[in-house]
């Protein structure tokens, strides 16, 4: 489904087309660093269908957390708001901060299925439902999940 997606400023604007290929949550120090908080929210879509149709943004390069992979941010110079980043990680896919959409009810339909990085996630954030819980990028092992997550899961906290 395509989308489209601004800063907060609304001088740098994106757009993409084709399915997004995951929804994630992620909890590396990076993505705590670049959001603001505890973890950012994310969709990976497809590179060949995402283009910049507006501004043009800043970059910068970094090896990702416990990867020897190169991740680049890409975020408006004006106001600063992170949209999207690019890396090897991830092949041609692009990942969109999902604050950055447009269209704010569409975050409904793009619930997290997958936690990054989840042993870094705060005790006092809880698990999304049923989303896999990975112990760092999508191709990690899997993260053991603790017995108050599994509680606060069933309950909904």
């Amino acid at each position: 489904m395509p989308g489209t997606g601004s800063c907060f400023c609304g001088h740098v604007k994106y757009r993409y087309t084709g399915d997004v290929q995951a929804k994630a949550l992620c909890h590396c120090l990076d993505c705590r660093k670049i959001s603001g908080s505890t973890y950012s929210t994310n969709l990976i879509v497809p590179g060949e269908g995402f283009e910049v149709v507006q501004g043009t943004p800043k970059e910068i390069s970094k090896t990702a957390d416990d990867s020897k992979n190169a991740i680049t941010s890409y975020f408006c110079p004006d106001c600063g708001s992170t949209l999207f980043r690019k890396g090897a990680t991830f092949g041609d896919a692009v990942i969109v901060k999902a604050g950055t959409l447009d269209d704010h009810s569409s975050l409904e339909s793009h619930k997290p299925e997958l936690e990054l990085y989840a042993g870094h996630r705060p005790s006092w954030v809880g698990k999304v439902g049923s989303s896999a819980q990975k112990k760092g990028m999508p191709d990690s092992e899997d993260h053991e999940v603790s017995t108050t997550d599994k509680i606060k899961a069933k309950l909904g906290a």
